[in-house]
């Protein structure tokens, strides 16, 4: 790519922006003179985009709304940004998964061959908030798991934390692991992968691998615990092994789902592994599990709204128990 079209893309970005852009303010952006400004915009002219010019001291430039628009340009970082965004639809509870992932294949469908490998090497799982923090993680370096995940190649990294050898003080040798899946999960990054070293399955932040190159050899996909990667990272975040017997591991011994008088939207944040469906704009279905009906019914009822239960009898049962100890707690004032 010329300097020239790297800088067209750039000024087309910033003219995206829904706001008025006085020359010298895109000069100093773009660290060209006015006068180079001013060329960039007519060639932008040329190529069918509706640019105004604005009167005044400085002038300026705004991209007129609702013009007919040649297929948009993306630059690197813009293609990431779309593929993340579009990907984390389900974390948001709106209900447009499916508009979403059709908004990725149109928008990769107009895309040069370059930028739709990028698009396509960046897959990964978007699940329900998840215990802990974790810090900012590059595009560059998601991009780097995602391949990875891809390619079945084994990753070598160094990741921060990790414990040095007894004999060599302050030295931690690059782990090596096969990576199964990315996951997202509410701004947190993830890899689930087979640890080489430890011969057992790892959930690694992500924002703690610095990748090591060449990536290792290619592997043939272990079967992951659980049944899902769902599965998986929500019994390991519980402390439960995957595909045990369940109140021993891989799944909830009581599960069930209610509907809740409140949109999705706010009720996602806080449903932790549960799986919530948008029912409308003020309703939505939660179903999550727990190790007694009790807990579980208590911990519906923790968003202070009107419920209905979905299922299945025991739940409805264990709300009328703590119905009547929270009577009796109230009476015995």
């Amino acid at each position: 790519m010329t300097t020239t079209t790297s800088r067209l893309l750039l000024l087309l970005s910033l003219l995206q922006t829904p706001r008025d852009w006085p020359g010298q303010v895109l000069a100093d952006r773009l660290e060209i003179s006015p006068r180079t400004v001013r060329r960039d915009v007519d060639r932008l002219r040329e190529m069918g985009y509706s640019i105004s010019a604005l009167k005044g001291p400085d002038g300026g430039y705004r991209l007129d709304a609702g013009a007919e628009l040649p297929p948009l340009l993306f630059d690197d970082d813009q293609v990431l940004a779309l593929a993340v965004a579009l990907q984390s639809a389900p974390l948001t509870g709106a209900g447009i998964e499916e508009a979403a992932a059709r908004a990725l294949a149109t928008v990769r469908q107009v895309m040069p061959s370059r930028l739709r490998h990028r698009l396509d090497a960046l897959q990964f799982t978007t699940l329900p908030g998840l215990p802990g923090t974790g810090g900012s993680v590059s595009p560059e370096l998601l991009l780097t798991l995602a391949t990875a995940v891809r390619s079945r190649q084994v990753l070598r990294f160094d990741y921060a934390g990790a414990q040095a050898n007894d004999g060599d003080v302050g030295f931690s040798p690059p782990r090596r692991a096969e990576p199964h899946h990315l996951v997202a999960s509410r701004g947190r990054w993830y890899l689930v992968a087979w640890d080489l070293d430890r011969n057992d399955w790892r959930i690694f932040r992500a924002d703690r691998i610095t990748p090591r190159m060449p990536a290792g050899a290619r592997f043939r996909q272990r079967e992951l615990p659980g049944g899902s990667v769902h599965a998986f990272v929500s019994a390991r975040f519980r402390g439960a092994e995957p595909g045990k017997h369940p109140g021993k591991g891989s799944d909830w011994p009581c599960r069930g789902a209610v509907i809740l008088h409140l949109p999705a939207a706010a009720v996602v944040p806080f449903a932790a592994d549960g799986t919530v469906e948008a029912l409308g704009s003020d309703r939505c279905r939660l179903e999550a599990g727990s190790w007694s009906w009790a807990a579980l019914a208590a911990s519906f009822g923790r968003f202070d709204a009107e419920l209905e239960v979905a299922g299945p009898p025991e739940l409805a049962a264990a709300f009328g128990q703590l119905a009547a100890r929270f009577a009796a707690a109230a009476a015995a004032r």
